[in-house]
């Protein structure tokens, strides 16, 4: 199935939810050949500075549930997340991208001229009353070479650390608008003596959660007992900060996090990270150039001090 058609499904299927933030009606899925955006969504170009601009908070409460499935309280979910009029638009590059950039590239076929063989001309070229052949290995032949068949390529797309933020806070803040998001509370101690996925099922059943149903699953540590107990579950994903991925929470349709979770995505995807970004207006990624020029700095305020040394 093509990147593209696997985003669009996915999508689709999350704005069928309630979510005021991808499920708006007046925004369209893809971005057409006249929006500002369409480039971006399409992987062509570099993203346009309204859409790292308008970004909102909206805090969420969630509730809190115990183990035992007893409501125990609510935790507030502040995280940003872009404006309905870019949200999908941000969400759709950023999981095209991670799909596209999964692929290893490595389909290879081989054209007639890298065919070992067919070297001689298999017969005359007239008086056969057959078609002319110059090689064995020709492309209308069983065993010849491939025509503009697949070569080793490249698939990888560049995507700015700050839209690929946005876009995986985006699609976490929609799933909590949506009432698809709750937290439980730490429940390692549970599974102290070993693994058991029969608990654990009955504790989806208790959360009300169906087993049939696709589930995310993010906490800071997994507990060994917890990952092996849950592992056989196919329809759930249990993620840790270093495995969140924006494909997992499109394709989840209910999540649940623990408390230290929850702090996690406030102190990552909240408020005060995207702050730094406001005065930002090139598009670029700037994980490394910020480190380089204060290498730079530092380097010239060195040999300055070293100079001032010197003349006393």
């Amino acid at each position: 199935m093509p990147v593209s058609s696997m985003a669009s499904s996915l999508l689709l299927s999350l704005s069928a939810s309630s979510s005021s933030f991808l499920a708006s009606s007046s925004v369209s899925f893809l971005p057409t050949s006249s929006s500002p955006h369409a480039s971006v969504a399409a992987g062509r170009g570099r993203p346009s500075a309204s859409i790292l601009r308008a970004l909102r908070a909206e805090a969420t409460t969630l509730p809190v549930i115990s183990f035992t499935g007893e409501k125990v309280g609510e935790v507030s979910l502040d995280i940003k997340s872009a404006s309905p009029a870019t949200a999908r638009a941000v969400v759709h590059r950023g999981l095209i991208t991670d799909r596209q950039n999964a692929r290893r590239g490595t389909a290879s076929t081989l054209t007639r001229g890298e065919v070992r063989g067919g070297g001689r001309k298999p017969y005359g070229q007239k008086k056969t009353g057959k078609a002319r052949r110059g090689s064995t290995r020709t492309p209308l032949r069983p065993g010849g070479g491939v025509i503009f068949g697949p070569k080793p390529r490249d698939w990888s797309i560049k995507i700015n650390r700050k839209e690929k933020r946005l876009a995986i806070s985006t699609a976490l803040a929609s799933a909590a608008v949506a009432n698809d998001s709750f937290v439980v509370q730490e429940f390692d101690e549970e599974f102290a003596t070993g693994p058991r996925t029969r608990d654990f099922v009955a504790a989806l059943q208790r959360w009300g959660l169906d087993p049939k149903e696709k589930a995310m699953f993010l906490s800071t540590e997994l507990d060994n007992n917890v990952r092996l107990s849950g592992r056989n579950i196919g329809t759930l994903k249990m993620l840790t900060p270093r495995t969140l991925n924006l494909y997992d929470i499109l394709d989840a349709r209910k999540h649940f996090f623990t408390p230290s979770a929850i702090d996690y995505l406030n102190s990552r995807y909240g408020t005060t990270v995207f702050d730094e970004y406001e005065g930002d207006t090139d598009g670029e990624d700037d994980g490394e150039e910020g480190t380089v020029e204060e290498q730079e700095e530092e380097g010239i305020t060195e040999e300055a001090a070293q100079d001032e040394t010197e003349e006393a």
